[in-house]
Formats: structure tokens, sequence, C-alpha cells
């Protein structure tokens, strides 16, 4: 779909809350005009991104909601740790816990780079293997300022449904 394609959608959905999301929006082509037009439209605009690739690709207008990947998934070497200088208040890291060896890391990193002065913190499990409960223990004695998510649309439907 074109920009302008997009845009018309939106307007037709008659919503003013969008999301950019799915695989990794900062590797597509001319998503920085994309964001700023849905702004210049009156959009709130959030845009999800593995915490890879310069956040600084979208408008600081938009709500950055960047990734920094734990160990276990294995993908923890991928992290842009310079994409902490650039988040705004405004702006969100997430956490995704597989297990207290994961926390652990995540509350280390969060001290160590006083994220929160910096932005928004939320956690949520990889869905299936680390218990919610415990997770939730675990940041409340913390004593640091995190929102615990869930992936609801996996409790409401099947996990293995997509678009909803």
């Amino acid at each position: 779909m074109s920009i302008s394609e997009i845009l018309k959608k939106v307007k037709e959905l008659d919503c003013q809350l969008v999301e950019v999301t799915g695989g990794e929006p900062l590797a597509q082509e001319n998503v920085g005009l994309l964001v700023q037009a849905l702004i210049d439209q009156g959009n709130k605009v959030l845009v999800e991104t593995g915490g890879h690739m310069d956040i600084d690709l979208v408008p600081k207008a938009s709500i950055r909601i960047m990734d920094i990947k734990c160990p276990a998934s294995k993908m923890a070497h991928k992290n842009d740790y310079k994409n902490i200088d650039k988040l705004t208040s405004q702006d969100e890291i997430k956490f995704v816990i597989q297990n207290k060896e994961d926390f652990l890391w995540a509350e280390k990193i969060i001290r160590e780079y006083k994220l929160e002065t910096k932005c928004n913190l939320i956690m949520s499990t990889v869905f299936g293997i680390m218990n919610r409960q415990e997770l939730a223990e675990l940041i409340l004695g913390s004593g640091l300022k995190i929102r615990m998510q869930i992936q609801l649309h996996k409790l409401i439907w099947s996990e293995d449904i997509k678009g909803v």
C-alpha cells in the first residue's frame, strides 16, 4: 500500500491511535514519512521496534516502543544501546522475560542505564514459558517502576490465531 492509501484507510476506520509494527518497521522504506504523515493527519502513532536499528528513523513525536532483547532470546547481541540516549519520556522500552535470569539481567540494565528516568518500562513473559505471577512478584520485589503487560489476545483467542 502507498502512504496515501494507508492514510485513507486509517481515516475510514475513524481511529486516532495507530501502531506501526510487524517484523521490523524501521527496515521498511519510507517508514519515517509514513509515521510523520499519520501524525500530521492527527493520529497518535506508536512504533514498535526490535531495538537494533536507529530509532531516529521515525519522528520523536511518535511513541517509540523499543525492545531490549534478553539473553534467553539468543538475540541480546543485537541490542543497540546507543538508542537509549535517543529516547524521550514518552517512549517505552519493553523486555520480554523468559526466566528469572532474564529478569535479573533486565533489572541490571535498567539500573545501569537509569532507564526509569528516561522512559516508560514494560515487561511481559514469553507466552507459555514463564509464569505471569512469578514475573509480577519479581517486578514488585524490585521496587522499580515497571508496567507488566500480557499478550491478552493469546488469552482470548488461541495463541496460533494471527491478526487479532
